[in-house]
């Protein structure tokens, strides 16, 4: 990358401003005197983010770690350095590590998440076989578990519940890790719906006084805004498996994590799922799509198979432009989010209504889908005939 002289004094000041923050006490005096920690949070996580991503950009074009165009899913038309989750990540474990006192949860959630990094950084250099990411992918859920992150509404005198309900979170880590990655496929989609979904979940730990998980969201919000300048159309990178992967398990592990209400199950329950309701719609419409079509038959060829099917797609396919995709699509996960503060005060009555209302919402969107596969097809169908005439 070529940088003007503007262009270094704007990183050269990042750097100062980092530097005084990081080295303030008790993760900024100031922060703490004005009981707006999250804030500190926020803005070291950003800055970090907005300084490694251009290194994670010149590390990626000399190793060659580049996505390269094709005809299957992807749709830009030159390499793009393809590890721009590189700085999400550390800016992300930084700020953590900067300012939060480890739990035991906390501990196993960023041990968890870093293998998933990890794992997906291997598959963006060299792709790796989908058995083994499987298993390296369960064995990152497992370590979360075994930390105490972990649904529970099983009663503990029942057969086999911390099973059952242990093999529920790994189910819901690595799904919500793979649906994220899944809508990567649009220049700032993933990390702008991670970014709106943590900032809902901050807006409900936040006055219920969940110290850890308002910390930690705010990390992931300002990783995410720092890095989203260089993602957003037309991007000059890319996340990566490794970074839509990272974030998904990781947002994925917060909305375990947090309790998201006292003595009312219905609220617990609808509030994640509300928030994080388009990831789950997308992998759940996509799988039973490519199923009953017969395009997948196993968990291996799943998580292998590439096409453009995606929500985001979809959407293109009924002349969206990329950027007005990822506008709708942020719409509908603001007006879910927005359900589920709603939802604080209303009760088990208003949980069911507002996932009423997303199934409505839903519903909508199925018909977009569709509409959008049938100008596909009829768009193929149409190139086909005028190439054999």
């Amino acid at each position: 990358m070529n940088f003007s002289a503007s262009v270094k004094k704007a990183y050269t000041a990042l750097l100062i401003i980092l530097a005084v923050l990081l080295l303030q006490p008790k993760g900024g005096t100031w922060a703490w005197v004005e009981n707006i920690r999250w804030l500190y949070v926020f803005i070291v996580a950003f800055i970090i983010s907005q300084l490694a991503t251009p290194l994670s950009i010149i590390i990626a074009r000399r190793l060659g770690i580049l996505d390269f165009p094709d005809s299957a899913r992807k749709i830009h038309q030159s390499p793009i350095p393809r590890i721009g989750g590189l700085a999400i990540f550390i800016a992300f474990i930084m700020t953590v590590i900067r300012n939060f006192q480890f739990s035991q949860q906390l501990t196993g959630l960023v041990v968890g998440s870093s293998i998933i990094y990890i794992l997906g950084l291997l598959d963006d250099i060299r792709p790796l076989p989908a058995t083994m990411r499987l298993i390296i992918q369960i064995g990152a859920g497992l370590v979360v578990v075994l930390n105490g992150v972990c649904i529970t509404f099983i009663p503990n005198d029942w057969f086999a519940a911390n099973f059952i309900e242990g093999a529920l979170t790994i189910i819901w880590l690595i799904g919500l890790a793979n649906a994220i990655n899944f809508l990567d496929g649009v220049d700032g989609l993933a990390a702008s719906m991670v970014a709106v979904s943590s900032l809902f979940f901050f807006l409900i730990a936040w006055p219920s006084g969940q110290e850890h998980l308002v910390w930690l969201t705010m990390a992931l919000i300002g990783a995410c805004a720092g890095f989203l300048p260089y993602n957003w159309h037309r991007a000059s990178v890319f996340l990566g498996d490794s970074g839509a992967t990272f974030m998904g398990f990781l947002i994925a592990g917060l909305a375990v994590m947090g309790t998201w209400a006292n003595n009312n199950a219905t609220v617990a329950f609808s509030t994640p799922l509300l928030i994080l309701g388009i990831p789950i719609f997308d992998m759940i419409y996509t799988t039973i799509s490519r199923i009953r079509k017969g395009l997948v038959r196993n968990f291996k060829e799943w998580l292998e198979y590439a096409g453009r099917d995606h929500f985001h797609h979809r959407l293109m396919h009924l002349k969206f432009s990329e950027t007005n995709t990822v506008f709708f699509i942020i719409l509908v996960n603001i007006c879910l989010g927005l359900g589920a503060l709603v939802i604080r005060t209303t009760g088990t009555r208003g949980s069911l209504i507002m996932l009423l209302q997303s199934v409505f919402i839903f519903t909508i969107i199925v018909v977009l889908m569709i509409i959008g596969r049938h100008e596909y097809e009829t768009g193929k169908e149409k190139t086909k005939n005028e190439r054999t005439q």
